[in-house]
């Protein structure tokens, strides 16, 4: 069987392959996705306070084809520690499951010790990414924890992304944390307020009956919103355990550095004796359902293995970059030559699924159609009778979100789906554009160039290592000629300075 990395790592083809399964246990809503082999013990991916389900959605695409099991998902609205143990023991009796291995992050990792702890004989081994054993530091950082459930949301979401890292990024993390922003405004009041709840009740993770040989340990080594106090300290509990130490990756490394993680967590698994049944890989029919699986002989045009042609990006030959897994253990020689392959070359299709579905949909030319969507005006051009919210309010809203670091189109979505204005021109009488050139808030470039330009950007960075794929060579060349394009446009509406050009040399300071 063919080998891939996280492609079809696309994040819509994604979405329209794997189903998202909601299910109601006791008086807890869980969101999660399934995917692999049933005959396999799952890896069950647990996200941080700003994650979702939707966040590991590359390991599941790189995982399953390699014929493991692989289940993300979300947190649920609970208040304690006590709590999550029951719900997420209760959650596992109902899609029956009773052993499994738990890969966290962040929260998810310190929720994963603690399941270990009191579970102990139903968590077979454990993946800890960026994580922690115990909150006071967080508890004390955070005076304000007793009133978090009653916290607007705007604000709950303020703090969780002020924790994230700010200053220039290399594209792949930039575009890991853009998307993991747009998840966090998926989430509601509750889901933020709870999870902040977990991570702010003082509470300390004990010892684990698990064998440390049964643990890995998967840390950046560059910047981190936990502690590098913090990360030392669970090093230190567990020295027996396998260690895996990312030189790049930011907060989410599992989406800036799919080969790398996926490619850990595929050798932590063969390490603690999950055998992968590759010929019983699922494949996904065309309404969403799963279907049979691979080894029927049978060929289905919506297996995996054959993506559409629009979807990633193969060789010439059709094969896959990524080395083939070995049957059996393997030695731990081998496990290093897979590491470094993987870090020396990438696969070329990687780049093309590296930029969430919002930076790439921004970054096009105007035409005169309607787009995607094929979008129309409302006919009527007042504000409806409902909406209550002044003109000043909507002002400042869009000020504060402009001060957040949110672009125009960022902003009018926001308006949109949780305030309800469908058009700021017909409650304000401006545009948002115009709003944000009043309070000198407007972006330096045009929001469509600024996008062209970052896709150039992550297309250089990906020939630099990867100098053979003409491909890119030719699109880079098609986003390229549209920049000069759509420059030339904006000198002559004078939007851009008469001597403003680009420059592929200077290109990553005008998207940093």
């Amino acid at each position: 069987m063919k080998g891939i990395s996280s492609s079809p790592g696309d994040y819509v083809y994604f979405k329209s392959r794997v189903p998202l399964h909601k299910i109601s246990v006791g008086a807890k809503q869980w969101r999660y996705y399934d995917f692999g082999p049933k005959l396999v013990p799952p890896l069950i991916c647990i996200p941080g306070i700003a994650g979702t389900a939707d966040v590991f959605y590359k390991q599941i695409m790189f995982l399953s084809m390699k014929g493991y099991r692989v289940i993300s998902i979300d947190i649920p609205r609970v208040w304690n520690h006590h709590e999550w143990i029951h719900a997420f023991e209760k959650f596992l009796d109902a899609i029956n499951i009773h052993h499994v291995h738990l890969y966290g992050t962040s929260l998810g990792g310190f929720l994963a010790q603690l399941f270990a702890q009191h579970r102990p004989r139903r968590v077979k081994s454990l993946v800890l990414s960026n994580t922690f054993l115990d909150t006071h530091k967080f508890s004390a950082a955070m005076p304000w924890s007793p009133v978090v459930s009653w916290t607007p949301s705007f604000l709950l979401k303020r703090y969780i992304l002020s924790r994230i890292h700010e200053g220039p990024h290399e594209p792949f993390i930039a575009d890991s944390v853009d998307f993991v922003v747009g998840q966090v405004e998926t989430l509601s009041r509750d889901d933020l307020a709870s999870r902040l709840s977990l991570n702010s009740n003082a509470v300390a993770v004990g010892s684990l009956l698990l064998s440390d040989s049964f643990i890995t340990i998967m840390d950046t080594n560059d910047y981190c919103a936990i502690p590098q106090q913090l990360k030392d300290q669970v090093s230190e509990r567990y020295p027996g355990a396998r260690r895996a130490i990312l030189k790049t990756g930011g907060d989410f490394p599992f989406l800036s550095r799919p080969d790398e993680v996926n490619l850990h967590l595929q050798l932590h698994l063969r390490h603690v004796g999950v055998d992968a049944k590759p010929d019983s890989v699922q494949s996904i029919s065309k309404d969403g359902t799963a279907g049979s699986s691979s080894g029927d002989g049978k060929k289905d045009d919506s297996h995996f293995d054959n993506p559409p042609n629009n979807n990633g990006n193969p060789g010439h030959d059709g094969t896959s970059h990524q080395p083939d897994e070995p049957s059996g253990s393997g030695s731990s020689a081998f496990d290093q030559h897979l590491l470094s392959n993987a870090r020396e070359s990438k696969p070329r299709r990687h780049l093309a699924f590296s930029q969430s579905p919002a930076t790439a949909a921004m970054g096009r030319m105007h035409s005169r159609g309607k787009g995607i969507s094929s979008s129309a005006l409302p006919y009527k051009r007042t504000p409806p009778s409902w909406l209550k919210i002044s003109s000043q309010d909507v002002e400042e809203n869009i000020c504060k979100f402009a001060k957040k670091g949110l672009t125009p189109s960022q902003i009018g979505v926001i308006l949109r789906d949780s305030h309800g204005i469908a058009q700021v021109k017909f409650v304000t009488g401006s545009k948002i554009l115009r709003i944000l050139k009043a309070h000198a808030l407007a972006p330096e470039i045009p929001e469509d160039l600024y996008h062209l330009i970052k896709k150039a950007v992550a297309i250089r960075k990906h020939l630099e290592r990867n100098r053979k794929d003409k491909d890119s060579k030719f699109r880079l060349i098609l986003v390229e000629s549209r920049i000069h394009r759509l420059a030339r446009y904006y000198k002559r509406t004078k939007k851009l300075p008469p001597v403003w050009k680009y420059e592929s040399t200077t290109a990553s300071t005008l998207v940093a």
